[in-house]
């Protein structure tokens, strides 16, 4: 009898250890993949931290009206390796962002790059199109 309570416990955490991953990771679910939206606003918060980097925007709409819009990106460690530092932006810049909207109607937006004021490119995967 113990030793089949020990063999099924065995058997529970070799499960979980290999099932943890895929409860662990989310892929980017209800976003538009096949297009791209290019906004241009001003950056009001950047959050450069685990587990995505994610930036907040002011972006006029077509009547002048002021929309609140959040953009997100993979993990600092990868942004990093295309140039990103927890000071590459601040409250008050002009950038543009192109990425993926979400396909609910909210202002969300996956990045995958972004223009900075001076012109200079950030991609965000390391490539326009991401993973």
């Amino acid at each position: 009898m113990r030793t089949r309570l020990l063999a099924v416990a065995g058997f529970a955490i070799c499960f979980l250890a290999v099932a943890a991953p895929t409860f662990a990771h989310h892929a980017w679910r209800g976003y538009d993949m096949k297009n791209f939206t290019t906004l241009k606003g001003t950056v009001t918060g950047f959050d450069f931290g685990n587990p995505h980097v994610w930036m907040n925007l002011d972006v006029k709409d077509d009547k002048g009206n002021i929309e609140k819009w959040s953009a997100g990106g993979p993990s600092p460690s990868r942004m990093a390796n295309s140039g990103w530092t927890k000071d590459t932006l601040h409250p008050g810049d002009e950038i543009s962002v192109v990425g993926n909207r979400i396909t609910d109607g909210t202002l969300k937006l996956r990045l995958s790059k972004v223009v900075l004021s001076n012109g200079r490119e950030l991609t965000c995967y390391g490539n326009q199109s991401g993973p």
